[in-house]
């Protein structure tokens, strides 16, 4: 289990956020935020309700969701975003996480490179090289 992102319910329209049509919520690009913050902003017709609608959580990248989910309350089962499968779960002392299972794997942020990957589609960008 590795840290990926954490997720911040907001009303406010933000830059760059992405529309995740299974849940109706615009998402932004955690891996293009310095502190890796993804911000939810939920349409009001969302079927989403209740802690993961309603708190922050935490997301982990995972191998395995059901080994990593054993013994947690399920608030989404599993659903495909497309550049992963995530599920909500809630612990016993009531923190909402989500474990992402990658279908390939993520960038090692510790690594340079001049290239990222797009969180909501998969697809690998070109970065801009720094200024000098």
């Amino acid at each position: 289990m590795q840290f990926d992102h954490l997720g911040m319910v907001t009303q406010e329209r933000k830059e760059g956020e992405m529309f995740i049509a299974p849940t109706r919520v615009w998402v932004t690009d955690f891996q293009k935020h310095p502190y890796h913050v993804e911000w939810l902003r939920f349409e009001p017709d969302s079927p989403v309700s209740g802690p993961v609608r309603e708190m922050p959580h935490v997301a982990y990248r995972v191998d395995d969701l059901e080994a990593a989910a054993r013994g947690l309350k399920v608030l989404l089962p599993p659903f495909d975003v497309g550049f992963a499968v995530v599920g909500f779960y809630q612990t016993a002392d009531g923190a909402v996480v989500e474990f992402m299972k990658y279908k390939t794997p993520p960038p090692d942020p510790r690594r340079a490179t001049n290239t990222r990957t797009n969180a909501a589609t998969g697809t690998t960008e070109k970065k801009d090289p720094p200024p000098p």
